[in-house]
Parts: C-alpha cells; sequence; structure tokens
C-alpha cells in the first residue's frame, strides 16, 4: 500500500532529490553495485523496483544490462525518463506479480517505504519474479519499528539479523551484508545495511 504523505513529499521533492540525493558520482555504494553486476549475466534482464529518479537503473543499462524501472511516484518517473532515457513506469510494489522473469532485481532503499505488515509478502513476490539463481540487492534503513521523518514519509526499520531473517523465510540466500552510514533528503544521518541474496 503506498503511503500518501510520502508520496506527497517525493512529488514535491523530486527535482531536489535528483540534483542533490541521486548523484552516483557521490555515491559509496559501488560495492554493492558491483556485487550485483558479479552475480547478474551479461545482457541479464534486472527491474529497479523502485527506481526513483533513474540513476541506478541508468548504470545497470550503461553495464549492459536489459532494465525495467518502476516507481510509485510519477514525479520520479518523469524525471527517470527525462534525464537518464529510461522507459521507466508508474507501479507499486504490489503490481510486481510476473513470475520467473528476471535475473536481477535492486531495490535500493525502496522497501523502506512499505509498512513492515507488508514486507514479508513483498519478499515473496520478489522471490516469485525472479528466474532460478536470480540476485536481489536490498538496502534498509536499520531501527526498529516504523516512523515519519521530518519530512513526513513513512519509513520502516530493520535490524541486520532481523532482514537476514526475514530473506531466509523468503526462501532467499544471503550471500553479502553490509552497514554504512549517509544523509538522504531530510538530512539525517542514518545507518543503513545493504544485502545481496540469491534465489
Amino acid at each position: 500500500m503506498t503511503d500518501p504523505e510520502t508520496m506527497r513529499v517525493y512529488a514535491e521533492a523530486a527535482e531536489t532529490y535528483a540534483r542533490d540525493f541521486a548523484k552516483t558520482k557521490d555515491s559509496n555504494q559501488e560495492d554493492d553495485l558491483n556485487a550485483f553486476f558479479a552475480a547478474v549475466p551479461k545482457g541479464g534482464l534486472v527491474l529497479d523496483l523502485g527506481c526513483g529518479p533513474g540513476q541506478w537503473a541508468a548504470r545497470l543499462r550503461d553495464h549492459g544490462l536489459v532494465v525495467e524501472a518502476t516507481d510509485a511516484s510519477p514525479e520520479m518517473v518523469a524525471l527517470a525518463k527525462a534525464n537518464h532515457g529510461l522507459n521507466a513506469k508508474v507501479a507499486t510494489f504490489e503490481d510486481l506479480t510476473v513470475e520467473n522473469l528476471y535475473d536481477g532485481i535492486w531495490a535500493n532503499f525502496s522497501l523502506l517505504h512499505a509498512p513492515r505488515a507488508d514486507f514479508p509478502n513483498h519478499l515473496k513476490r520478489i522471490h516469485r519474479a525472479l528466474r532460478a539463481g536470480g540476485c536481489f540487492s536490498i538496502g534498509l534503513k536499520i531501527g526498529t519499528g516504523e516512523h515519519r521523518d521530518k519530512l513526513g514519509r513513512l519509513y520502516a526499520y530493520y535490524g541486520e539479523d532481523e532482514l537476514r531473517s526475514l530473506l531466509t523465510d523468503a526462501d532467499f540466500t544471503v550471500s553479502r551484508s553490509r552497514i554504512g552510514n549517509g544523509k538522504g533528503l531530510a538530512g539525517s544521518d542514518d545507518t543503513f545495511v545493504v544485502m545481496t541474496a540469491h534465489v
């Protein structure tokens, strides 16, 4: 279920987010990206689930992957198209209903806006959408419960061990986990986890 207040924030801040917080040259996520590249065959079909303004989908495409990109925010999808030439589409997490299709799914700090109660079902959808051996990369903020940031966005927080258990319960095998810190749109310094898992 898409949170209306979160969507309003992104609608109003899409241009700022794309300009100030979505610059891949400033990213510390090269290792996460390289782990994903190593696990997906050249020319493989991948989904950027919650693509935002499209910077990561563009990197995936430029690496030689066939990329589909979706986001629940029409404003973010428009930026992904305009700034990166992506054929991005407006879609929610619940709209992922395909089976055995993708070689990889990249969900980089998107599923953290899904309510915790919905998270296990989202993982099941992702698992079904991946081919055997498919790779899943997920980034979330570390913490407990659900809270809104000072901008009004809804966040669901997880511990590293908790996320590993949830992935295992969804029949993923976790191959990599990294803890980091960074600042985002709200200006807070947050601890996060990025995990790479496989079907």
